[in-house]
């Protein structure tokens, strides 16, 4: 199991937090994505290393990175006062990393953060770069192109279910519990609108695969999800948590984040030769709003 989250956090920081930050369309986040490499570096070294100084020290070089983007997430809502669920989403996906990186430190550390032991700590910090970062990210992108109840719910749910799970953590497990059905509520949403934007008209054939397969991977991973939280807090036979990481974690990271952001990299990138001719639609690409998700 070490190796496969290995692999997954890897991707995480690597792939998938540098192209999550593009999709936001923020200029001002340009600087640190350039830069995201000298943090994931070290970072992605200190998965492989034996727990101790060097590791602790290379792990918080990838921490200094994701406190930035908090930093960055915060001062940005406190200053746009931006409030919205799309902005509440993107709030969230900037944030995450850090909680992840602060469990990485701790795991690399050698020690139980809050007293979670160390083999919670280590999945913790996965469950942060695609659960946090990329689902809210996702939720925010669908509710901008999707302005009605169910994109709101969306992008208004997946945060809350996040910070649920999280509280869930010292709360106990049928707390836990709630946060996971909260959390599975708003992925499966995105997941529904995911397919509606999939399924219309004029979508190319690659981006239409890309959205229809993200979308259904999320039914299957988070009801092993939720099935993994009710046998938490009802001592019913449920998933180990090896083949939680082998099958929850492994689809979430391909089939529905990397899917995702692939497709959502090609739904904005054939817009730009149009841009100044739908230049006050708020679900172009090219509107301010849409830069924000």
């Amino acid at each position: 199991m070490t190796v496969l989250v290995n692999a997954i956090v890897m991707m995480g920081m690597f792939v998938i937090v540098p192209a999550g930050l593009r999709l936001t369309g923020l200029r001002e986040l340009d600087g640190i994505r350039k830069l995201w490499p000298l943090f994931a570096a070290p970072g992605a070294v200190a998965l492989w290393l034996p727990r101790g100084p060097t590791a602790t020290a290379l792990a918080s070089c990838y921490a200094l990175g994701t406190v930035l983007l908090a930093l960055h997430g915060t001062r940005r809502a406190v200053r746009d006062r931006d409030l919205s669920p799309a902005g509440t989403a993107l709030l969230t996906a900037l944030v995450t990393p850090a909680v992840a990186a602060l469990a990485l430190v701790a795991e690399r550390w050698g020690h139980e953060l809050f007293g979670f032991e160390l083999g919670i700590l280590a999945l913790t910090v996965p469950h942060f770069h695609f659960a946090g970062f990329a689902a809210a990210l996702v939720a925010g992108l669908v509710c901008r192109v999707s302005d009605g109840p169910a994109g709101r719910f969306a992008a208004l749910s997946v945060p809350l279910g996040t910070l649920l799970v999280l509280v869930g953590y010292f709360i106990g497990d049928w707390a836990e519990l709630a946060g996971a059905a909260v959390l599975t509520a708003g992925m499966w949403t995105v997941g529904l609108l995911t397919w509606r934007l999939g399924r219309e008209e004029g979508r190319d054939r690659t981006t239409r695969l890309l959205l229809l397969t993200s979308a259904a991977v999320l039914v299957a991973t988070m009801l092993l999800a939720l099935s993994w939280a009710v046998g938490e807090a009802t001592g019913l036979p449920h998933p180990t948590l090896t083949w939680m990481a082998a099958t929850h974690g492994l689809g979430n990271a391909l089939g529905f984040v990397l899917c995702s952001l692939l497709a959502w990299q090609r739904i904005r990138t054939p817009a730009r030769p149009s841009d100044q001719s739908h230049p006050s639609h708020p679900s172009h690409p090219s509107h301010p709003e849409s830069r924000t998700a």
